[in-house]
């Protein structure tokens, strides 16, 4: 007996593209679905026939082929659906979406999950963050039992199946022209109950424990900052994977440094004098010191920058920040008679002009205030 064109069967045209092919598909399983015509052998055949259809059209590479060579270009355009069950499995997407509830699919047993993520907050010195670290942390988790490998069942038993659901893990319940199914109360919607749990998890699957590990900190992280550790959350039931663990980071203040995201500022201080004759000073750094001139007529807020001298970014160790020195000028609050007559001295020689001998002057000034080098 031939078989009819698929394009036909769905009512389309064969230049349909997928959502208008699953927009038409939805409504003839709609008009023809099981529980809108119970004992209707004929409206079961159709809504067989529009699943092979539809499974067929769905599918590229094999709507190209039944394009080119018809139903032999399919295996002969079988689908493989054996009942409503199997079209319900295959297209449950589908059926949800068009009737609001689960039309029916039978439950495999339970299935398998991810494991829950779990946070760490972690504080670290400015020195760790700076230079990058290897810290131990020690988590709780739930992981898999180990006796019973997470199955819940005690030793040489296994899960039965649900007698309330018979291992499909939904009820049906009646609604007018529809069979809705909801969730088995006995099993949990898992269509299996276990009879002899396991003695170490109480069939549960999962004990806590506490899970200890090296977490790696790359130099340059700040606060806010946060790490993934995959695999190493809680473990995922009935043979799923485990969840990822997040370290968030916080950063303690460091006493020599500022940070403004990769560059660094330190502030010194420095007297009138040095500031308007110069001065050769140390700089700390994150490794040695470093010698830096304070150039003559330096002012007070002035900021210099050292290259390279910062913070690494975290995401790209190549790219590293500068080390920012902001110079504070300090005022002298007491001056002896003779700072003061220098003092008095110097302005009446800044009045004229007279450079070199006003320099000469604050070396007068500097060599009395004890800042002779």
């Amino acid at each position: 007996m031939s078989r009819r064109d698929y394009y036909e069967i769905l009512s389309v045209e064969r230049t349909i593209d997928e959502d208008g092919l699953k927009k038409a598909y939805r409504k003839i399983a709609f008009q023809y679905h099981p529980d809108r015509n119970p004992d209707d052998p004929e409206a079961e055949e159709r809504f067989k026939e529009a699943a092979e259809a539809y499974e067929i059209l769905r599918d590229p590479n094999k709507r190209a082929r039944y394009d080119r060579f018809g139903h032999e270009g399919v295996s002969g355009g079988g689908s493989g659906f054996s009942s409503n069950d199997d079209i319900f499995s295959s297209f449950g997407d589908i059926f949800g979406d068009l009737f609001g509830f689960s039309s029916g699919s039978r439950s495999r047993g339970p299935r398998p999950s991810v494991g829950n993520d779990l946070r760490y907050n972690l504080n670290i010195s400015f020195r760790q963050a700076a230079k990058g670290d290897e810290v131990n942390i020690k988590i709780p988790r739930m992981s898999t039992c180990p006796e019973c490998k997470g199955n819940r069942c005690a030793a040489g038993s296994s899960p039965e199946t649900c007698p309330q659901c018979q291992g499909s893990g939904q009820v049906r319940h009646n609604q007018g022209f529809f069979q809705i199914s909801v969730p088995c109360n006995r099993c949990n919607g898992e269509g299996v109950i276990i009879t002899n749990p396991c003695p170490k998890c109480k069939g549960r699957g999962q004990i806590q424990e506490f899970r200890e590990l090296s977490v790696k900190i790359p130099a340059g992280v700040d606060s806010g900052n946060r790490l993934r550790v995959r695999g190493e959350g809680e473990a995922g039931k009935n043979g799923g994977p485990n969840g990822d663990l997040y370290v968030f980071i916080k950063v303690d203040d460091d006493k020599t440094f500022e940070r403004q995201d990769q560059d660094l500022i330190y502030t010194t201080e420095i007297t009138m004098v040095q500031a308007a004759i110069g001065k050769r000073i140390e700089v700390p750094t994150l490794d040695s010191p470093v010698p830096m001139e304070i150039p003559a007529g330096t002012q007070s807020g002035e900021v210099f920058r050292l290259d390279g001298l910062g913070l690494p970014n975290p995401n790209n160790p190549k790219i590293v920040g500068d080390l920012l020195v902001e110079v504070k000028v300090l005022t002298p609050k007491r001056l002896s008679k003779r700072q003061q007559e220098l003092l008095e001295e110097f302005e009446a020689l800044e009045e004229e002009r007279p450079i070199n001998k006003a320099k000469n002057i604050f070396k007068k000034v500097g060599k009395a205030m004890g800042l002779d080098d």
